[in-house]
């Protein structure tokens, strides 16, 4: 995981330069508790390739296959995984919040 926000811009630069497709997903909600704070990144590459953390565990998971569709479909999702939501058990955020994150290609 990388902690600062340059790293994660230049690692998307970066992709993007040699021609990768690129996706950036972004915690913009929280609520009750969570594992990451409002304005965590995470950036994924078109090979699932990612850096940062928008939470950890299966929810960075269901976060990477949702941003490869995102790439090839250009077109942005708002995700939101919270412990009401039955699926929240499956990707693995079970600490009693919710998080919104957003998932946008970067161009």
């Amino acid at each position: 995981m990388l902690d600062r926000d340059e790293d994660i811009l230049k690692a998307a630069e970066d992709w993007q330069k040699a021609g990768r497709g690129v996706a950036l997903a972004t915690v913009v909600e929280t609520w009750g508790s969570a594992p990451r704070p409002a304005g965590s990144s995470l950036v994924i590459n078109d090979e699932g390739t990612f850096l940062g953390s928008v939470s950890g565990g299966c929810v960075e998971g269901a976060v990477v296959t949702e941003a490869m569709d995102v790439i090839e479909s250009g077109k942005p999702k708002m995700l939101e995984f919270g412990v009401a939501d039955e699926t929240a058990w499956n990707v693995g955020l079970s600490c009693g919040g919710t998080i919104r994150v957003f998932v946008e290609k970067v161009s």
